[in-house]
């Protein structure tokens, strides 16, 4: 199956690098129809990242058991959380179309760290299990012109609680 994975990632990735440079080539000629920004566009580049995310953890041979799931807290949302062979992986992922704000990975403050901290608590405490083994990633989803856009994922980017 994780074949299946691979061709729906590398086809998304296709998809994403095709459509960017045929904007670009609108852009430049000045035909075609200008799309005006959207006040959500930033939504619709999270999603996207989310989606290429999910794909590229299904290839790389994770098991995605939740998508952007709010465990029962006001605040906070887990984006991904997959099994990672015996590991639960609860993963960020961040999304950006330009280098100017530094490397998307920088973007999860200690202030949403702690918000998927009390997430990921709530969703260990409704699974119901004690044994279970976790960790926090980072999945980095940044566009390059060259290759478009492509996803890192950086393991055990953080922890829970700080080392003994």
């Amino acid at each position: 199956m994780r074949w299946w994975a691979h061709a729906v990632y590398r086809t998304l990735v296709w998809r994403e690098r095709r459509d960017a440079l045929r904007a670009k080539h609108r852009a430049a000629a000045g035909t075609g129809p200008q799309k005006t920004p959207r006040v959500d566009a930033h939504l619709e580049t999270g999603r996207r990242g989310e989606r290429l995310t999910y794909w590229y953890l299904r290839q790389a041979g994770y098991t995605v058991v939740a998508r952007n799931r709010r465990p029962g807290t006001r605040e906070g949302e887990l984006d991904i959380v997959a099994w990672d062979g015996p590991v639960l992986a609860f993963v960020e992922v961040k999304t950006r179309t330009s280098s100017d704000a530094g490397p998307p990975e920088t973007a999860v403050l200690p202030k949403q760290r702690r918000r998927i901290l009390q997430s990921a608590q709530a969703y260990l405490h409704r699974l119901g299990r004690r044994d279970v083994s976790y960790r926090f990633d980072i999945a980095s989803v940044s566009w390059t012109t060259d290759a478009g856009f492509e996803v890192r994922v950086f393991k055990n980017a953080f922890r829970d609680r700080p080392p003994l």
